[in-house]
């Protein structure tokens, strides 16, 4: 069951790289507009999917939120308060309900520590269960959450599967009992017939434990499977937000329907999609273009669209856009 109340709002949210030459003296002169002006929110018990094409900030917001990077401006609000203003011990606790499972579960894990090492390690760090034989309960319960065998406790990664592996960065996830998961792209390095398990562990455990789940992809079959409202990057910004029913039924902006349009199907001809093919290819982030960032590849581009900047508006209720021209 998902709260009205937002548990996650992200505001205005902007992280820039900047670009350097010069060997003795330094000198910007650029930056990579990663993330520019995201914002967004997450409900307690809802799960929110943030796709786009690589490079568009996706991991980037992800790893805003964990604060795992320094945002450069914006507001990243958890229960009402900004954890992009937390420093020190107060940022430690806030993390206790902010988890992260990330993309690789390959490079994800230590592999000079043994599965038990590594899924406790969040008590070592928060100092809690300092009794050795509470933790190693507590670690076997939470394998065992996962799908793996506690009798396992003692193995190192290199003698799991890739799915395995994943389960054991859930579990570790898991942990410290978090209140909001970030899931960014589990399951893009794994096998196809493994996917569907590591997709259902996380649809069960979000239900069972009552979890808010921000699940990044860019495989919208996928984030169709898992998500209850679905946010589109493109080039640093959300360019739509809408209810997963909403999205795919009737996209409104030109990006979101050619990543539909793009989502194999068993028979194209009875999906009663036109099949939309995006001229070229995204620009840098370094050197986005002027007005719509999206207007060097939209089939629907006019003049309008190369000098002023769309914002998101309402398109429906509960949907947004941020195009001139919206699909209707």
């Amino acid at each position: 069951m998902t709260s009205r109340e937002p548990l996650l709002e992200v505001d205005s949210l902007v992280k820039h790289f900047p670009i350097t030459r010069g060997v003795v003296r330094r000198k910007q002169v650029g930056a990579v507009q990663a993330v520019d002006g995201v914002s967004f929110e997450i409900r307690a018990g809802e799960t929110l999917g943030l796709v786009g094409e690589t490079g568009c900030g996706k991991s980037t917001t992800a790893r805003l939120i964990a604060r795992l990077l320094e945002p450069t401006s914006g507001q990243i609000k958890f229960e009402g308060r900004d954890l992009a203003a937390m420093k020190g011990r107060e940022l430690k606790a806030a993390r206790r309900d902010v988890q992260m499972i990330f993309q690789d579960p390959y490079s994800a894990l230590n592999p000079r520590r043994t599965v038990g090492a590594i899924i406790a390690e969040p008590f070592r760090i928060h100092g809690l269960l300092k009794d050795s034989a509470a933790r190693r309960v507590r670690v076997q319960e939470l394998m065992e959450l996962v799908g793996l065998s506690p009798e396992h406790y003692n193995r190192y990664p290199h003698e799991f599967s890739g799915g395995q592996r994943q389960r054991i960065g859930v579990a570790r996830a898991l942990a410290l009992e978090p209140k909001l998961i970030i899931a960014d792209e589990p399951v893009s390095a794994l096998d196809v017939s493994i996917q569907a398990q590591i997709l259902n562990l996380l649809a069960d455990l979000q239900r069972d434990l009552g979890l808010s789940l921000l699940f990044i992809a860019h495989d919208l079959s996928v984030v169709r499977h898992m998500c209850d409202r679905v946010a589109v990057m493109y080039l640093g910004r959300i360019v739509e937000q809408a209810s997963n029913e909403q999205l795919y039924a009737n996209p409104q902006h030109p990006y979101t329907d050619a990543l539909l349009a793009a989502v194999p199907r068993p028979d194209p001809a009875s999906s009663g999609r036109k099949r939309a093919v995006l001229g070229g290819d995204p620009p840098s982030p370094s050197n986005p273009p002027s007005g719509c960032r999206f207007h060097t590849r939209c089939p629907r581009a006019q003049s309008l669209c190369s000098t002023s900047d769309p914002s998101l508006e309402a398109t429906s209720p509960g949907g947004t856009a941020a195009c001139h021209f919206p699909l209707g």
